[in-house]
């Protein structure tokens, strides 16, 4: 009876540390992601959620997780590897809402209504536009099964890195510089609506300040472009979130992978 008790106590040792290890991938990934990541939400809403989250992954890749040494130093070790792999997964999310961001600062700039409204879902002060695309887009992902595919990435993430692999140092660099570069793209991208209807403006602003020197075109172009900028907010919005929810959508069956 009593060598079956140690069986158990040392299996169920086992499977604690295991429900450990992937908790700490999927708290880094939590941390960083969309919606549930937001320094808005409280941080024991955060942790409740990478729990939450846990226990949706685990039962998904326990089958799979190697054998796991029973030693201080080896879970140390695995701990920090763990950390590691859900910060690399968790940055490749969150770089898509600084997409959002970068994308509402260009075209709050180029539009000349950069004034800050608030510090809205983010730390740091923001462009109202940027604070509209924000709350936009992550609705937009909240509703569409974020939870979901979030859940589905953490869990294929251990047939690319299974417990305890180390990924490769190069292969990171190339990785984190092309979705940074990527990233960039694709918020001007987001913006070239109004880009080009501040390019537009300010041409037509020229001509006509070249024909009529004694006219204040500013006063008259100011209020101008501000409803330009949101009448294009307005008809372009829809659409940038959609292009946008299709892209995270693509970096979620996909983290690590190349963009």
């Amino acid at each position: 009876m009593l060598d079956g008790l140690a069986q158990i106590l040392a299996q169920t040792s086992l499977n604690l540390a295991g429900v450990m290890l992937v908790f700490v991938r999927v708290a880094a990934v939590v941390a960083l992601m969309p919606g549930f990541g937001e320094q808005a939400i409280p941080a024991r809403v955060r942790l409740m959620a990478a729990m939450g989250f846990t226990m949706v992954v685990w039962p998904m890749v326990e089958p799979n997780l190697p054998p796991i040494s029973p030693g201080l130093a080896a879970l140390g070790g695995l701990v920090v590897i763990e950390a590691g792999i859900g910060f690399l997964i968790g940055i490749s999310l969150r770089l898509m809402v600084m997409a959002l961001q970068f994308a509402g600062s260009v075209a709050a700039q180029s539009t000349a209504i950069s004034q800050v409204a608030g510090v809205g879902v983010t730390p740091d002060p923001m462009p109202a536009i940027g604070n509209i695309l924000m709350l936009g887009g992550l609705t937009l992902a909240l509703v569409t099964g974020l939870h979901i595919k979030a859940a589905l990435a953490m869990a294929s993430s251990y047939e690319l890195f299974p417990l305890g692999t180390i990924p490769v140092a190069g292969d990171i660099a190339e990785w984190g510089i092309a979705r940074v570069a990527n990233v960039f793209a694709f918020g001007f991208t987001m913006a070239a609506p109004f880009v080009i209807a501040s390019f537009a403006y300010n041409l037509a602003l020229g001509a006509i300040n070249r024909a009529m020197p004694s006219l204040m075109v500013a006063f008259v172009g100011a209020p101008l472009i501000t409803a330009g900028a949101l009448l294009i907010l307005l008809l372009a919005a829809p659409a940038i979130l959609g292009v946008w929810n299709e892209r995270l959508d693509m970096v979620l069956a996909n983290p690590m992978g190349m963009p």
